[in-house]
C-alpha cells in the first residue's frame, strides 16, 4: 500500500512555525503581517476557501483585510480597491479569489497588483522570476506540492515527472518548479496523443486536470509518486455529495509508493503557502526598508 503524504499534518507543522515567527517579528516591526483576500459574488466553493484563509490568518497572527464584493461590482471599482491596497502599508499580501464573474477581466486585475504583494505569485513579474529561477513569490498550490514532496523525502533529481494539466494556476508553474529541482518534465493535457502511455512513464505524477477520478490504477507505473491536486465535488447514488480528486485513490493506493489524499493532501498546503508568502513579503519589506 502507498505511503499517504499527509498535507494536514505538514500544514499544521508549518503554520505553527509561521505563528512563532510572526509572534517574534510583530513587536520588532511594530505591526503583524497583513493579507487581503478579495472575493466577488457568492460562489459557495470560493466562500468556503476565503473563510478557511481568514481563519488560518487568525490562527497564525496575520491581520486580515479581506473584502467581499457583490456580483455586480465593476472592473473600475475593483481596480480602485487594488490600488488602495497596493498603497496600504499594513497590507503585505493581496489575493484575488478566482474564478471571478464573467464580466470582470481577471488578468487585468492580477496585472494591477503590486508584484511584491502578489500573494499567489500570478503577476507576470513573479512568473518571470520563476522562469528565470530567481527568488520571488511562488504560486501557492504548486509551492505546496513541492513542500509535500520535500517532506516525503522524494528525490526528484533525474526522475521523470509528468504533469497532467497546463493551467497557469498549477500545471505551468509546477512544471517549472520540478524542472528547477532537476526532474525531467513532461506536461500532458487534453490534446496529448496516447495520454495513458505518457502517464504510465511517470516516476512522479502530478494530476491537475479537474476531472473526478480520471486517472486509474492501470495508468500508473508501479511505485510512482502520485500527487492529486484535483478537488471535485461528486454526488453518489444515495444523493450524498463528497470531495474526490483527479485520481482513483482506492485503486492507486495499491500501486503507488506515495499518494496524497483528497481532501487532506494538497488543499491544506495551498492555504499554508499563502500565509508563508504573506510573511515572506512582510519580512522582505522591512529588510529592504
Amino acid at each position: 500500500m502507498a505511503n499517504i503524504i499527509d498535507g494536514k499534518a505538514l500544514a499544521k507543522k508549518m503554520q505553527q512555525a509561521i505563528a512563532t515567527e510572526v509572534a517574534q517579528l510583530a513587536p520588532k516591526y511594530g505591526r503583524p503581517p497583513g493579507l487581503a483576500v478579495l472575493m466577488v459574488g457568492d460562489n459557495p466553493a470560493s466562500a468556503a476557501y476565503v473563510k478557511n484563509k481568514e481563519t488560518a490568518c487568525q490562527r497564525v497572527g496575520i491581520a486580515s483585510f479581506g473584502k467581499h464584493f457583490p456580483m455586480n461590482t465593476t472592473q473600475a471599482e475593483l481596480e480602485q480597491v487594488i490600488d488602495d491596497l497596493n498603497n496600504d502599508d499594513r497590507v503585505d499580501g493581496i489575493l484575488i479569489q478566482l474564478p471571478l464573474p464573467d464580466h470582470l477581466d481577471a488578468i487585468a486585475l492580477l496585472n494591477r497588483l503590486d508584484p511584491d504583494k502578489d500573494a499567489d505569485g500570478l503577476h507576470p513579474n513573479n512568473l518571470g522570476r520563476l522562469v528565470r529561477g530567481e527568488e520571488g513569490l511562488r504560486s501557492c498550490t504548486p509551492a505546496g506540492v513541492m513542500e509535500l514532496l520535500a517532506e516525503a523525502k522524494i528525490d526528484l533529481s533525474g526522475k521523470k515527472a509528468v504533469v497532467v494539466g497546463r493551467s497557469i494556476l498549477v500545471g505551468k508553474p509546477i512544471s517549472l518548479m520540478l524542472l528547477e529541482a532537476n526532474a525531467t518534465v513532461t506536461v500532458a493535457h487534453s490534446r496529448t496523443q496516447d495520454l495513458v502511455a505518457v502517464i504510465r512513464e511517470a516516476d512522479i505524477l502530478i494530476a491537475a486536470i479537474g476531472k473526478p477520478e480520471m486517472i486509474t490504477a492501470d495508468m500508473v507505473k508501479p511505485d510512482a509518486v502520485v500527487i492529486d491536486v484535483g478537488i471535485n465535488r461528486v454526488t453518489d447514488e444515495a444523493g450524498k455529495s463528497k470531495l474526490v480528486g483527479d485520481v482513483d485513490f482506492a485503486g492507486i493506493s495499491t500501486v503507488a509508493s506515495h499518494l496524497t489524499p483528497v481532501p487532506g493532501g494538497v488543499g491544506p498546503m495551498t492555504v499554508t503557502m499563502l500565509l508563508h508568502n504573506t510573511v515572506w513579503s512582510y519580512k522582505r519589506k522591512f529588510q529592504l526598508d
